[in-house]
């Protein structure tokens, strides 16, 4: 049962998620919300971990929350689920591409797939940020704002942003791996 589960939640999430792995965020957030497989902080732990490691974040997290919930085959399972549908749908676009490539109905439809892409990335990247920057569980009215901020992350946030802007030569894993360890030492 549990592995018609993972299939289904995590082929919905690869079929509907269009624009890559953070495009799958909201997806994950709803089967957090639904499924004991992983909470919500561990979702922001598996974006972490996806964005510092080789390999697609979707696939990671897919990966990640099948391992919790069914073990190795579950990983599987929901690893498998979640690339089905590209490809799937790759398959049945590279037949039909060459037939309908010149119809304007075909370069409309895949024009109107990049609002929508941008759209599910952003809300993702709004998710995200607020989860890693703010205690929303705080907010009692405006006058519980300072409660609300977690100024430690805020101001590592800031720093990393300055350190890139000042050293661009500089390979983004060492602000990674900068983050992780302020991250490790001062357990936020």
């Amino acid at each position: 049962m549990i592995f018609l589960q993972l299939f289904y939640e995590f082929f919905k999430a690869g079929l509907f998620a269009v624009g890559g792995g953070l495009a799958t965020l909201p997806f994950l957030k709803a089967i957090a919300q639904k499924y004991p497989w992983f909470t919500m902080s561990d979702l922001m732990d598996m974006i972490a971990v996806s964005e510092s490691t080789p390999g697609p974040m979707g696939v990671n997290s897919a990966s990640y929350a099948g391992f919790h919930a069914a073990g190795l085959p579950g990983a599987v399972a929901a690893t498998f689920s979640l690339v089905l549908p590209s490809v799937i749908i790759i398959i049945l676009v590279s037949r039909a591409l060459e037939r309908f490539r010149s119809s304007p109905l075909v370069q409309n439809g895949f024009y109107g797939l990049r609002p929508a892409s941008a759209g599910l990335i952003f809300g993702a990247m709004l998710s995200v940020f607020t989860a890693s920057l703010l205690y929303l569980d705080k907010w009692t009215g405006p006058e519980s704002l300072l409660r609300v901020l977690n100024l430690r992350a805020i101001a590592l946030f800031l720093i990393l942003s300055i350190a890139i802007r000042k050293l661009p030569k500089l390979h983004p894993i060492v602000f990674i791996g900068v983050g992780a360890l302020v991250g490790i030492v001062f357990r936020f």
